[in-house]
């Protein structure tokens, strides 16, 4: 499934439309190129959870940001500068991956082997300045019946484009 955003504010609101389906271990994968839109769709469910617009940032040079003043607690992986999935294991990634949290990880390419078998992965794509496209795929049962209730929520707008 895929859908079309037109701006910015437009992939925000996916965000938080999707944030309002979201459970505790939940786990999203982003994947993109630099500028695609990674972290606005994290702002947007951030938000959602009920965090404050100014508190979201990319952790690009933290690499995880823990936020609990959320509806569920939130953490948010920025795999950017890593080179290889060894990095991760250093960084205890199974304390949060796999914890009763909401887990956003941009750059999850470089996970490789160590991607969560049950996890919603969302590839943005630019299209022209601010259009982008976000490709939905789950694997696991729990990524399925996020991905189902998505599907439910975004059928009613002209801009799907189910795959």
């Amino acid at each position: 499934m895929q859908i079309i955003s037109n701006s910015v504010d437009e992939t925000i609101n996916i965000g938080r439309q999707i944030s309002g389906y979201l459970k505790a271990g939940d786990i999203l994968c982003l994947f993109g190129e630099l500028g695609s839109g990674k972290t606005v769709l994290a702002k947007g469910i951030a938000w959602g959870l009920g965090l404050k617009k100014d508190k979201i940032v990319s952790p690009s040079f933290v690499l995880i940001r823990e936020y609990r003043q959320s509806k569920l607690p939130l953490y948010h992986f920025d795999l950017y500068r890593l080179k290889s999935p060894q990095e991760v294991t250093s960084l205890g990634y199974e304390e949060y991956f796999y914890n009763q949290a909401v887990t956003i990880i941009e750059w999850a390419d470089k996970l490789g082997y160590l991607i969560p078998r049950d996890s919603l992965k969302i590839e943005l794509l630019v299209k022209g300045n601010s259009q982008r496209v976000l490709k939905f795929k789950a694997c696991g049962r729990r990524a399925k019946e996020l991905l189902d209730k998505i599907i439910t929520t975004f059928s009613i707008h002209k801009s799907i484009n189910k795959r």
